[in-house]
């Protein structure tokens, strides 16, 4: 029987222990499982020529890494061991910020629009185009304008539904993951693996500008699940259709 494989599919994962199902992580260009071994030789010292007698090889781990190609708040959560907060639109009503001339005033939420800028007294209201721009970030005030610097803002505007991630807001956590996977090889036979327990490292690069679709990679152990027992691998398992 063949059992060429190239492969395809999609990934889940579900955070050990929570009640929750697998959850689906989007399109993921790479998936490799890496089993590390410790190896002691012992060399043969009986001639000349040398060479090895013997070894011994012993399982110190393995290794998982996942190629993320979709950049979803969740995704980001756990390769920056944060935490997401879903907000839903809405308005915001004299939002106090401080100015500075040529430089960027950061608003709470992204994206705003209908904005109002008036002074602290809310007597005042600043000309957009004129005096600041509106940006994805808040307001940018401009040079020559009316505002000078140090001026107190009070801002109102709408703001769309957002997905805030606060990175580094919480420790690593063990996942079991499944994938899901078809093998083109063999006209689409399905290859699943699951790991019991994998612990991911924070992610080492996030770059959010270049020329090429972004890559969040995810690396990690598979860990021993002890649970498992009776000839059941404590690690992974792969399941081939024949």
């Amino acid at each position: 029987m063949d059992y060429s494989y190239i492969g395809s599919g999609k990934i889940y994962l579900k955070e050990v222990g929570a009640s929750a199902g697998l959850v689906e992580i989007g399109n993921c260009s790479a998936l490799n499982f890496a089993v590390q071994e410790e190896v002691k030789e012992q060399r043969d010292y009986t001639s000349p020529g040398g060479g090895v007698l013997n070894e011994v090889r012993r399982i110190t781990g393995v290794e998982v890494s996942i190629s993320l190609a979709e950049l979803s708040p969740d995704n980001l959560a756990k390769a920056l061991y944060g935490t997401t907060t879903a907000v839903v639109a809405g308005s915001a009503v004299a939002e106090a910020v401080t100015a500075y001339a040529g430089a960027l005033s950061r608003l709470a939420h992204a994206t705003p629009t209908s904005v109002v800028v008036q002074d602290v007294t809310d007597t005042t209201t600043y000309v957009a185009d004129t005096d600041y721009e509106v940006r994805p970030g808040g307001i940018f005030v401009l040079v020559g304008g009316a505002i000078t610097d140090g001026d107190v803002l009070h801002v109102d505007y709408d703001y769309g539904a957002e997905d805030v991630v606060q990175a580094l807001a919480s420790s690593a956590k063990e996942y079991l993951v499944c994938f899901e996977g078809l093998n083109e090889a063999r006209s689409g036979k399905a290859m699943l693996i699951d790991a019991w327990r994998v612990k991911f490292g924070a992610a080492s690069d996030l770059a959010l500008i270049g020329d090429e679709f972004a890559t969040l990679e995810l690396t990690g152990k598979v860990l021993k699940d002890s649970t498992k027992l009776g000839g059941i691998s404590q690690f992974f398992k792969a399941t081939a259709v024949q």
